[in-house]
């Protein structure tokens, strides 16, 4: 009776009631039936093989149980014709929808199809019809209930479309097609993304409510990027990596936020359990840098002790730290600047590993290591080619470490026990968007991406609950 307070008709509640009995008279004749079917099954089965097999028993109780639901949703989800006085309807119009009939509709909900039954107004004047008891059961021009609508999104974010298809059959025995999964999860990927985009627009109004809480020790940002397949559409007039050849990812931008309170005895940093939380999308760093920030923010950014961004040497990570997080400790991932290190190693001894190790002896162990930075720079400028190509490979490596002389202090990071490896967002990377968007044979569109990616963050996030509890009340 709650659950119908809201449709079109006051006498909803007194129509339930005084159909209650005829209703559940129904319903308990329908699961009568149902298991007395499933008996004679069970009974004849075991006669015939003299044994039970109690796999295809459960899988034929669940079979029986979902006939009944079914059946029992259908009585339940037969509305009466409106009253007199409640035949007419505002439309969007400005005029008002005149009621015209019931009309049935199938709809595929957790314990198998069942049939709405629900009254159909029409605008006389813009002609246009409206199923009020349709928007009330959110089944609005569609066919799934909000439960199977539920599932159909946690494993569309989850695994490729089909094998999420075969997971409903098997988990929940629900056909669906693998289309109608794809459509699903990316629809409510979407609503999930307008949902962040409207936090964002708020937080550009500075309209962003204060996270009230205890203090935080030490807050991290630490972002990254990795190209996503997708259709040749989204790449026209892209540059590939390669010279003269065409592009064939998107570059998704993704942001993580986690917490530090510990460190082990060796005073190295211990991330909080369970504190991560991710954002990301196929757009700009503008848009990225401003999408983070409110996830920051939600994180408890304002209460942080200590605030602290880490990534790799890209040029648009450090704009967006000091355009959002100004007052962060920076940091370039240790393992990344040495990777920079080697790299240039093996183009000044190339196929000599001997001369590379002992190169690198120096260079990372002794400077980069040590965060000896200036002396660092020094040295690299010091080294001269005649090859042209690795003279200007020496020259960039020497203006990277030069430009992130401050965020390489790495024995100053040390000693306050901080992080300095952005391995967190490096295996995002591979969790949040590679195990999903990135598998053999995948091609995405920008939008299909974008709504998946939401629509995962949101539930690695543990907020999806949150989400659809907010979608059930709105």
């Amino acid at each position: 009776g709650d659950q119908r307070k809201d449709l079109p008709g006051a006498s909803n509640r007194g129509y339930f009631n005084a159909r209650g009995k005829k209703t559940a008279a129904a319903i308990r004749q329908e699961i009568t039936h149902e298991v007395e079917q499933l008996l004679r099954l069970v009974f004849s089965g075991c006669r015939k093989t003299g044994r039970v097999d109690l796999e295809a028993l459960e899988t034929a109780v669940r079979s029986a149980m979902h006939r009944a639901g079914a059946a029992a949703l259908s009585e339940l989800l037969h509305f009466p014709v409106p009253a007199a006085d409640q035949r007419s309807i505002p439309c969007g119009c400005g005029h008002q929808a005149v009621y015209q009939e019931l009309r049935t509709k199938p709809v595929l909900t957790a314990v198998g199809e069942a049939t709405v039954s629900r009254p159909y107004y029409l605008c006389p004047h813009c002609h246009q019809g409206q199923f009020p008891a349709d928007v009330e059961l959110d089944i609005q021009h569609t066919e799934f209930s909000p439960g199977v609508r539920r599932m159909q999104a946690v494993v569309g974010q989850e695994a490729p479309f089909d094998q999420g298809r075969q997971q409903m059959k098997l988990l929940a025995d629900l056909e669906v097609t693998t289309k109608a999964v794809e459509r699903t999860a990316e629809a409510i990927g979407e609503d999930v993304a307008r949902g962040d985009q409207q936090e964002v627009q708020r937080a550009l109004q500075l309209d962003l409510p204060m996270v009230m809480g205890a203090p935080v020790p030490i807050l991290y940002v630490q972002m990254d990027g990795t190209g996503v397949p997708v259709v040749k559409k989204e790449t026209e007039g892209r540059k590939g990596k390669v010279d003269g050849q065409p592009a064939h990812t998107r570059e998704a931008k993704l942001g993580c936020v986690f917490t530090q309170t510990a460190w082990d005895e060796e005073g190295f940093a211990i991330r909080d359990p369970d504190s991560t939380t991710y954002v990301g999308a196929i757009e700009t760093a503008e848009e990225f840098g401003k999408r983070l920030y409110v996830e920051a923010w939600k994180r408890g950014w304002s209460r942080a002790e200590k605030k602290v961004v880490i990534g790799d040497g890209a040029e648009w990570i450090w704009n967006l730290a000091n355009e959002h997080f100004p007052s962060a400790v920076q940091i370039v991932d240790l393992y990344h600047a040495r990777q920079h290190l080697w790299e240039l190693a093996r183009q000044l001894y190339p196929q000599d590993p001997a001369n590379q190790r002992a190169w690198i002896k120096i260079h990372q162990k002794r400077l980069l290591d040590k965060g000896k930075i200036e002396k660092l720079v020094a040295a690299l400028r010091a080294l001269h080619s005649a090859n042209p190509e690795l003279a200007e490979k020496i020259r960039i490596e020497a203006d990277y470490f030069e430009t992130n002389t401050e965020r390489m202090r790495y024995p100053k990071f040390r000693r306050q026990h901080l992080f300095v490896g952005s391995g967190v967002i490096e295996a995002g990377c591979k969790t949040v968007i590679g195990s999903r968007l990135k598998r053999s044979g995948m091609f995405w569109t920008v939008r299909g991406a974008n709504a998946i990616l939401a629509l995962r963050c949101c539930h690695l996030n543990g907020r999806f609950e949150d989400y659809w509890e907010a979608r059930r009340a709105a």
